[in-house]
């Protein structure tokens, strides 16, 4: 309906205009250019607002295209390439005792790693990006620690010993988990740099104890309170989603903590993909009713977690290119019309002796004066659109000279070609044919 009535409206204001001519005044000389001049304000008007509001459009999609280059280019603290993961939705109560899910999954974990290609392999309660199995309240030894519901809170991931080589998450002090951290041996956990900065700045973290009760199976409360020595510090992974800072996280063995459900990590040394049948054949080996739930590579993963900035940075991009052909058709228009309203006063200016250069810059200033004007005002709409979408940036502020600046060039580069076409136009202009006309 808006389209319709803008139709009508704007279609109908040329033959308003024609039916409101002046005879008289237009019959006298040089009554055409008068009266055109009082109608050109109109027009330029409608071009510099056109190039405000492209400059706005155009900002949004900077800002947009911005964030999501941030987002796919952020450390995300562990590496994507080569890695398969799955999960296997074993059935209520098929794995009944800590014994029974580490000797299943050690099971599972040694046919894997005995495959060609295959590096290492890992099964966890959390994963990069999926986030860490539970959230858990603890306290330090030595420590205040209150109530369990006023403690703080860490994610808690149990993990067997190759989880950090599979996702090559790098130990920045101290060791990774081996195989001598299993069930019946000192309780041992790796945390998180952000762990270590929030609740142990100004301790030597490798000589800490943090007490946490171990998550139970078919209980919605964490078992008694545990002592785990932190042996290690990891390097912080977005284990969260591609947007986040990172979060306190705790890792403690596999073994040390089983769990009957968990998410498995193959690291290859070429395509993942290739080794998926291999690992599928050893699922119904084990258990032929067993499906591979979620079968992805680290790298789908992490492309699905930025989905929706692709499709923003998409979405923005696509209407900020057709505003910014619309601006330029339209500035394309104007100076094209008034070129030829002003073949009289270029003939006058040439046979006078301007030059051809004269000319042109003439027509060019005409119309970046314009472009200029239209960008002026864009920037204070660029800067409440900035501020609507802080919010769905990444990294952006509400004004961000890159983004800006970019589309500030482009927008101008679009005006000056727009605006040469018709200034060219108008230097082929002869003379003596533009005043005989006359």
């Amino acid at each position: 309906m808006l389209a319709v009535v803008s139709s009508l409206l704007f279609g109908a204001a040329p033959a308003w205009q024609a039916a409101r001519l002046d005879l008289n005044e237009a019959l006298k000389e040089g009554g055409r250019s008068a009266a055109g001049a009082r109608r050109h304000w109109l027009r330029r008007a409608l071009v510099v607002a056109e190039f405000a509001l492209a400059l706005t459009l155009l900002a949004g999609g900077g800002l947009a295209i911005h964030s999501f280059w941030k987002v796919a280019h952020v450390d995300l603290g562990f590496r994507k390439d080569h890695v398969l993961t799955f999960f296997l939705p074993l059935r209520q109560g098929q794995l009944k005792t800590p014994e029974q899910m580490d000797s299943y999954f050690r099971q599972f974990l040694a046919k894997i790693s005995a495959l060609p290609g295959v590096t290492s392999a890992t099964n966890a309660t959390g994963m990069p990006v999926y986030g860490p199995g539970f959230r858990m309240p603890f306290s330090i030894a030595g420590q205040a620690g209150g109530e369990s519901s006023s403690q703080p809170i860490t994610g808690f991931s149990m993990v067997t010993p190759g989880y950090f080589q599979t996702f090559g998450i790098h130990i920045d002090r101290g060791r990774a988990f081996t195989e001598q951290d299993a069930a019946g041996g000192a309780r041992v956990a790796i945390v998180s740099e952000r762990f270590v900065k929030q609740y142990l700045t100004g301790a030597d973290p490798l000589t800490q104890i943090v007490i946490v009760g171990p998550p139970v199976p078919g209980a919605r409360q964490p078992g008694p309170p545990v002592e785990w020595q932190i042996v290690g510090v990891s390097h912080d992974v977005r284990n969260r989603g591609v947007r986040d800072e990172g979060q306190p996280e705790m890792y403690v063995p596999f073994s040390q903590s089983p769990w009957p459900w968990a998410g498995i990590a193959v690291r290859t040394a070429s395509d993942p993909a290739g080794v998926s049948k291999s690992i599928a054949g050893i699922v119904r080996g084990i258990d032929p009713d067993l499906p591979m739930a979620e079968l992805m590579t680290m790298d789908q993963i992490v492309d699905q977690s930025v989905d929706g900035e692709r499709f923003e940075a998409l979405l923005f991009g696509s209407f900020s290119g057709v505003a910014l052909l619309l601006a330029a058709l339209g500035i394309y228009g104007v100076m094209t019309f008034e070129v030829e309203q002003r073949t009289h006063e270029i003939g006058l200016r040439m046979a006078l002796g301007a030059g051809r250069a004269q000319v042109l810059a003439l027509i060019l200033k005409d119309g970046m004066i314009q472009a200029i004007a239209g960008l002026v005002l864009g920037f204070a709409g660029a800067y409440f659109v900035g501020r609507a979408m802080q919010s769905r940036l990444y990294g952006i502020g509400a004004i961000d000279p890159v983004a800006l600046g970019a589309v500030a060039a482009v927008l101008l580069a679009a005006a000056l070609l727009a605006c040469y076409v018709p200034a060219q136009r108008a230097t082929k202009v002869d003379p003596m044919v533009a005043l005989r006309e006359e």
